[in-house]
């Protein structure tokens, strides 16, 4: 019987081409493979997650290797693939041949990047993983061109940076095999060879320079890929590859060069994306900046080099999958009855799609770091690790520690501000039509993420660290201070039915009246309505954010226009070389003779 690992890249990829090789006009046919695929993909990604551990010998070559990290990386892969396919039958109307063969293509090269033991065939896969994502975000329609081009160049140059990386380490020790390679980091080669492989991982992930691919993105792909990509499986891919350079292919220590350039990036990424966020008028493009903010904070957890910092990262990894896949997928109901992402024409939604609503409260919830959710779990790992850090280092600890912390703080206001936006401020005078939750369809996706915050949160140690995290780092962990996640939850859910019996048998007066804002009512002055766009547009007022902010606008932290501009640049030099009289070309043959002749004398 084959294995079912060679089956779960293997159906996806046949069928794929099935569906693309379908006629454009068909509707239900592409829907109907797509779903079913996925769901023996799922059931085939839960068969590798425990059958593992796995090592599969092909053509004379151990090609696979499926261990604890990759395991649970790959059943989750399945899961995500699933979910968004299920929501995709009612979203995606438009080119499902294509757009389900793009998918189904995904999670073949996915887990195969994931699965793959030998490095030729894991730069195979990630290669194909770019093609694939390149086409997904071009569906957007022509206006999408650019946003996926930008994406080809970023990931496909990060591409060829992987394989120099791999190339130096062929020549530090010639063995393809990640599990038969273990450096030590002592070397400038080998750390040279690290930050190549390293630079790739953040490419997918999405950390800062290499991250202007997925704001840029997020304007025109649709919604679901979006879900997929950039919030769910690039995440995984890319932390997965840090995650297995730092634990396998390198031993990471703590208090290195590579640690601490670990630790800065992960910072900048937290602060700097978060800080962008803080401004966006576009729901989706700001929920964009929030998922390249949370890959800051799985960077810093592996920085830290101790099993408690790289079980926060990791866990982190899987709750922001979860919570930011479940905030899209809220998002794009949304846009699926309004058509629009502009905050300032949305508002008042919390009657008309509640279950959309608190879907997308939990997940705001989760991503911020409150109690007794996901993201709560995942951030208190990564901020004891960085208080193990501490212990044997200089103060410089406290550095990422107030960066982390004050991410989840500004997180936090962000979400209110969206929330606000969206569901409790007052609709937009442009809506005039009656709206209502979407169908139970789109419902299911979002309200399953969301439960699985609920329960990864108030069983953390029991369910996902025991099942999925504490096997990667070959232990559980000693926690510094004292947290019992069910306790917590009795006590929340306590003080709220407390709460709530004091409302209800208090003698408490409500009295309703009309909006008064500035002395106008909103009937007759509609623009004064508050609509959370002007939240925090005042921090654009403080000098040097003002300086930043602009400069950002100008696009001189995107590393993609910088390398366009550098490149045009250098082309307009050579052009002015090139410019067709003898003469000069006769004076760059003689001095290059009189270059030659110096080297060779």
């Amino acid at each position: 019987m084959k294995s079912p690992l060679l089956l779960a890249i293997e159906i996806p990829f046949i069928f794929g081409l099935v569906s693309f090789l379908l006629p454009t006009k068909s509707k239900r046919l592409p829907s109907f493979i797509a779903l079913l695929i996925s769901t023996l993909e799922f059931l085939l990604c839960l068969a590798v997650f425990r059958a593992k551990p796995i090592s599969l010998n092909l053509f004379g070559e151990n090609l696979f290797w499926v261990d604890n990290l990759s395991g649970f990386i790959i059943l989750f892969i399945g899961l995500f693939s699933f979910l968004i396919i299920l929501y995709s039958l009612k979203f995606i109307n438009e080119h499902l041949n294509k757009y389900y063969a793009y998918i189904l293509w995904t999670i073949a090269a996915a887990i195969g990047a994931v699965a793959a033991d030998n490095l030729i065939l894991l730069s195979a896969f990630w290669g194909m993983l770019g093609i694939t994502l390149y086409l997904l975000i071009a569906m957007g329609g022509a206006d999408a061109a650019g946003a996926a081009k930008k994406t080809f160049i970023i990931i496909g140059g990060s591409d060829a940076v992987l394989l120099l990386g791999i190339a130096i380490l062929w020549s530090l020790r010639p063995v393809l095999l990640m599990s038969k390679i273990n450096l030590t980091l002592n070397s400038g080669m080998e750390i040279t060879a690290f930050i190549c492989l390293a630079l790739a991982a953040f490419a997918k992930a999405g950390a800062m320079p290499l991250h202007s691919w997925i704001p840029d993105s997020a304007s025109f792909a649709p919604t679901t890929v979006m879900a997929f990509l950039p919030a769910s499986l690039d995440k995984l891919l890319g932390i997965y590859l840090l995650a297995r350079i730092s634990l396998n292919i390198f031993t990471l220590q703590p208090n290195t060069a590579i640690s601490l350039f670990l630790l800065i990036v992960g910072s900048v990424t937290i602060l700097a994306s978060v800080m962008m966020a803080l401004v966006q008028h576009n729901f989706k493009k700001l929920l964009s900046y929030h998922a390249v903010s949370q890959v800051g904070y799985m960077i810093l957890g592996i920085g830290t080099a101790n099993p408690l910092g790289i079980a926060g990262g990791l866990f982190h990894m899987l709750n922001n999958a979860i919570y930011k896949s479940c905030l899209f997928l809220c998002g794009g109901n949304v846009e699926y009855r309004l058509h629009t992402d502009d905050l300032s024409k949305l508002g008042g939604l919390i009657t008309a799609m509640p279950i959309t609503f608190f879907s997308f409260l939990i997940a705001s919830f989760s991503i911020s770091g409150i109690p007794p959710f996901n993201g709560f779990v995942s951030k208190w790992l990564i901020y004891q690790g960085i208080i193990e850090l501490g212990k044997n280092s200089s103060g410089v600890w406290i550095v990422w520690q107030t960066v982390a912390m004050f991410g989840s703080a500004l997180t936090l206001a962000s979400f209110m501000k969206l929330i606000h936006a969206i569901f409790l401020g007052q609709p937009a005078e442009e809506r005039r039509q009656a709206v209502k939750e979407v169908s139970g369809i789109m419902l299911i996706s979002p309200v399953i993420l969301a439960i699985v915050c609920i329960v990864f949160g108030i069983f953390a140690v029991a369910i996902p660290l025991k099942l999925f995290i504490f096997p990667v780092i070959n232990s559980s962990i000693d926690f510094i201070g004292i947290w019992n996640s069910t306790l917590a939850t009795y006590l929340i859910v306590i003080g709220l039915i407390i709460g709530l019996g004091v409302f209800f048998l208090g003698n408490f007066k409500i009295r309703e009246v009309r909006p008064f804002i500035g002395g106008e009512t909103l009937s007759q002055f509609p623009q004064m309505r508050p609509s959370g766009v002007e939240f925090y547009n005042t921090v654009k007022d403080i000098r040097f954010l003002r300086f930043l902010y602009k400069k950002a606008e100008e696009k001189w932290f995107d590393i993609y226009e910088q390398g366009r501009n550098l490149t045009f640049i250098i082309n307009s030099f050579f052009s002015y070389l090139h410019n067709g009289v003898l003469p000069s070309y006769c004076v760059w043959v003689l001095l290059g003779m009189i270059v030659l002749l110096a080297i060779f004398i």
